[in-house]
């Protein structure tokens, strides 16, 4: 037992933020639902980790409907509780970056000794708001440039190349899904990216011979 609490409390914080498009447009074809689902799982997936080196810790930043918005503090993944998204309203994608940005750097949210965040991006369409400044002063930014950052774009509007700007990395792939189960398997390889940086000697880096999304098999 004694050494079990030890264990836990070695633990370091590993962030997930997750930016979410819940804009009107996200509510056709059944995307907001796969994306609820998709969340969903990750979460339960993330709870089931037990923390020997990092603790997976999850927040939710939504922009659609009255801008952007934090729904989910950063959170153990084990004591989430999750709340489907609604979607509504514009894509305020500049200012979810501001948002993360703050978080990121914030000390008393992520403390020094967490490891590097990941940033998850997820959209069906274009910012209408203004993003170039805000994505510059992310990456830019002392903590959050450090970041692992991920990005899907959803259906054909989605604007694959600002997307492409978000994850700032010539290597770095945009994945594209142009149907719903696309998206739950785009959270499914993440996860699967997340844990095994959690179980690894360093979860600071990502783990050597990831499989591409598109040779991962589901």
């Amino acid at each position: 037992m004694a050494l079990k609490n030890f264990t836990m409390t070695a633990a370091r914080p590993l962030p997930i933020i997750l930016l979410a498009d819940v804009s009107g447009s996200m509510s056709v074809e059944g995307k907001i639902q796969a994306l609820n689902q998709a969340v969903r799982e990750m979460n339960m997936a993330f709870a089931e980790e037990e923390a020997e080196r990092a603790q997976i810790q999850v927040a939710i930043i939504t922009f659609g409907a009255g801008g952007a918005h934090l729904v989910q503090e950063l959170t153990p993944a084990a004591e989430t509780s999750w709340q489907d998204m609604q979607a509504a309203g514009g894509t305020p994608m500049g200012a979810a970056f501001t948002l993360v940005k703050e978080l990121v750097e914030d000390h008393e949210k992520i403390s020094s000794r967490a490891y590097r965040p990941t940033l998850i991006l997820v959209s069906d369409g274009q910012p209408n708001d203004e993003w170039q400044a805000p994505l510059q002063a992310l990456l830019q930014s002392e903590r959050a440039s450090k970041a692992i950052r991920f990005a899907m774009g959803i259906g054909a509007d989605a604007d694959t190349a600002m997307l492409q700007q978000f994850i700032a990395d010539p290597e770095g792939k945009v994945f594209e899904a142009h149907e719903a189960r696309q998206i739950q398997q785009f959270f499914r390889w993440v996860t699967m990216s997340v844990t095994s940086r959690s179980r690894s000697t360093n979860p600071n880096q990502p783990p050597p011979n990831q499989p591409d999304i598109d040779d991962y098999e589901f």
